[in-house]
């Protein structure tokens, strides 16, 4: 709990920035990348770009599930909106994604009049299809492993129910691979990760050993207080000056080396892995999680034959390059001018965890 002791105080701040400052002088300038939507808005809620040291840079990565999920995939669920006797649901944030076309998304459709339902979890989207008989409801399962727990837990009781008239269409992914793809790009420049606490809790830090045993990255599962994610910061710039990459569990009040088993073992008996596409990463091998063959007749992707289409992103939308770390939100010529979050063109401004409206909510 050193985060608690010291890095919530003053002194203590003050004593690490000016570590930091020492560390960036025998270093040279260092990038690190936090991989977690909640971290992007906390960073950019507390102000922490702000007081770090010139040299020492924090980079949004692909940490979003909302934001990942590709103008394809959103055309895809539009075109089931339209379906007779379909009704939708999801989190708030999927229904403010635009397709390929700006300005349709699942809020229009909804103020359009077709059925589709905010929901907080799974098993309100269950609760809908018990009390609609005569609609086919389709829980859009959009998430990393911190959601798929509760998806898995959601189809086991459809099966259960024997509830014929519900359905998940998941859109599941696993954050390793897309980890792998980012530092498979020639181009890759980042130093160290700030992994997510979320995640951790249910797959365990040691999901993330291979970013130092096998890439000689350091890496911190962090917190989400501005204590944690300041003493996060140092000990990556630290191991970075001892070249001694290794992974850290800074989140331990909540975190585990092995994670949440009773949550694996969920996600074990209801998924397997597929090919995904992602938003600015193209499709990553082993990226999916969907349901297993057994779980067919409860699958919206094999029901209602769906097929994400290949719509484009709409024109001048950088957000795959934002998801890359390859530019900050202010460099897209959109920011803040075409693209606010009233009127957004990319999911990078939609969601509440994507890069670009917490850079435009704290003005980051």
């Amino acid at each position: 709990m050193r985060f608690d002791r010291e890095f919530r105080h003053p002194q203590g701040v003050d004593r690490t920035l000016a570590a930091l400052r020492e560390i960036i002088r025998d270093t040279g300038p260092i990038r690190l990348m936090e991989i977690c939507g909640t971290h992007t808005m906390a960073i950019a809620k507390s102000g922490l770009r702000s007081l770090l040291p010139d040299g020492l840079s924090l980079i949004s990565g692909p940490g979003c599930p909302v934001c990942v999920t590709p103008a394809g995939a959103i055309d895809g669920i539009l075109r089931l909106s339209e379906q007779r006797g379909v009704l939708l649901a999801s989190y708030g944030d999927l229904l403010r994604v635009p397709g390929s076309e700006r300005g349709d998304s699942l809020l229009r459709r909804r103020a359009l009049g077709a059925p589709i339902h905010t929901v907080y979890s799974p098993m309100e989207a269950l609760s809908l299809a018990r009390e609609h008989p005569d609609h086919e409801v389709i829980f859009l399962g959009v998430g990393f492993e911190t959601t798929a727990p509760g998806t898995a837990a959601c189809l086991l009781e459809a099966r259960e129910q024997n509830l014929s008239n519900f359905s998940v269409l998941s859109l599941l992914k696993r954050t390793e691979p897309a980890l792998r793809t980012l530092i498979a790009d020639p181009d890759f420049a980042v130093n160290g990760f700030l992994c997510p606490g979320h995640v951790a809790a249910i797959t365990g830090a040691r999901a993330f050993a291979s970013l130092p045993q096998e890439f000689r990255l350091p890496a911190v599962v962090s917190g989400f207080e501005p204590g944690d994610l300041l003493y996060s910061v140092w000990r990556l710039a630290d191991m970075l000056r001892r070249n001694e990459p290794a992974l850290e569990n800074e989140y331990t009040r909540v975190v585990t080396e092995e994670g949440n088993p009773a949550a694996l073992r969920a996600m074990d008996q209801v998924f397997t892995t597929a090919p995904a596409v992602w938003r600015g990463l193209g499709e990553i091998p082993d990226s999916a999680l969907v349901p297993r063959a057994e779980f067919a007749p409860w699958d919206a992707s094999m029901k209602f034959a769906f097929c994400p289409s290949s719509g484009a992103e709409s024109p001048g939308c950088r957000c795959g390059e934002v998801i890359r770390g390859k530019i900050r939100p202010q460099d897209c010529p959109l920011f803040g001018c075409v693209c606010t979050p009233a009127d957004p063109i990319g999911p990078c401004m939609v969601s509440g965890e994507g890069a670009c409206a917490a850079a435009y909510r704290y003005r980051d």
